[in-house]
């Protein structure tokens, strides 16, 4: 045995240095991996999310959580009924609603009636004899989408803020499908 050795024998400590400083820097970089492959998984493919509000009733219910998948609009453009999450125009908060028309699509309001490109839209996801009014008093409501601009309306239709109030919503504001 070496001096050096024999010496730290006799100290009663080991000749080896000490792992337990190499075990922490693998567990602090474990952390680190996890944590960073949660926030991008959470940000570019999917994560959970709570319906805030009755506007997406009964087809969503409030405070229930529901998986938002983010990559599907990387491989597909939004479609008509899908459900997502938008950044709300009128006061950028997250906001769940229906995308009812698409690029280059107008919506006409009126009576209760929805016309999609002047015919009466068949909306089988919501309950029977829905009516869907234009926002305020006004007795009729034209909107149109231009390029990369969607419209979107609550499946409440009597309690939700949507397209009606603040026009159409970019493709950059639409974040995501949601999966029921």
């Amino acid at each position: 045995m070496s001096r050096p050795a024999l010496l730290a024998v006799l100290a009663g400590r080991s000749a080896r240095p000490s792992r337990i400083p190499h075990y922490l820097y693998q567990c602090l970089a474990l952390a680190v991996l996890a944590a960073a492959s949660y926030f991008f998984f959470s940000r570019f493919f999917v994560q959970s999310v709570q319906v805030v509000g009755p506007s997406m009733a009964p087809t969503l219910q409030e405070s229930r959580r529901y998986l938002l998948n983010h990559w599907v609009y990387y491989l597909r453009a939004p479609q008509p009924a899908d459900i997502v999450v938008i950044r709300d125009p009128a006061n950028g908060r997250l906001s769940v609603k229906r995308i009812i028309a698409s690029p280059g699509d107008s919506l006409y309001l009126k009576d209760g009636s929805v016309l999609l490109n002047g015919r009466k839209l068949q909306e089988s996801y919501l309950p029977p004899h829905t009516l869907t009014f234009p926002q305020g008093r006004l007795p009729e409501q034209w909107l149109r989408c231009g390029k990369d601009q969607y419209l979107v309306l609550g499946d409440n239709r009597n309690n939700s803020s949507d397209s009606r109030s603040y026009g159409p919503v970019t493709r950059r504001d639409v974040l995501g499908r949601i999966f029921p």
